[in-house]
């Protein structure tokens, strides 16, 4: 870690974007760089959260589940110092935003969507689920119906990011300079 405390302009940073987009390694990637600047920070991966079985009626994805406990999970962050809170996982609305937004007491959020083309997807889907065929599926079917229900969303504000063909640390360096303005 950097022995001087850098600074940033958001206190939340929500990375999300359909399965496959790189949401979780580009947390991951933006956490280390956060760190190295001595910016106080945790990542926060919302599929963790939500993990759980069978999901409850109505609520298939487990949102409010997920919701309860980024809630305690990003109060024991902040508690423990944490100035910015780096999440990954899929939002679909501008109410699952908000809902978000509030779970995770930000003030000031920075709302991250990634994208990427169909092919890189599903590259990086049979990479991630080889030797699961059922999972593999279940993700390649998914994907493009996330992918039109975020891009009709009507997200008001967010950093677009196309993440084909990308290296992660420069996709992460695109994010950064907006926390930073570095």
């Amino acid at each position: 870690m950097g022995s001087a405390m850098g600074s940033a302009h958001f206190d939340t940073v929500v990375i999300n974007g359909s399965v496959g987009t790189g949401k979780t390694t580009t947390a991951e990637g933006l956490g280390t760089e956060l760190e190295q600047l001595g910016i106080p920070g945790a990542v926060i991966d919302a599929d963790w959260l939500r993990w759980s079985w069978p999901a409850p009626e109505g609520d298939p994805f487990r949102l409010d589940l997920a919701l309860q406990n980024m809630r305690a999970v990003a109060s024991n962050f902040r508690s423990a110092g944490a100035q910015v809170l780096v999440v990954a996982g899929v939002i679909e609305s501008l109410e699952e935003l908000r809902r978000t937004e509030a779970a995770l007491d930000a003030s000031r959020l920075l709302h991250v969507r990634l994208a990427a083309a169909d092919g890189v997807v599903s590259s990086r889907l049979a990479r991630r689920h080889e030797g699961d065929a059922v999972a593999l599926e279940w993700h390649a079917s998914r994907h493009p119906e996330l992918a039109q229900i975020l891009d009709q969303a009507g997200f008001e504000e967010e950093l677009l990011i196309d993440t084909s063909g990308r290296p992660v640390s420069g996709v992460v360096d695109e994010i950064l300079a907006a926390v930073t303005s570095r």
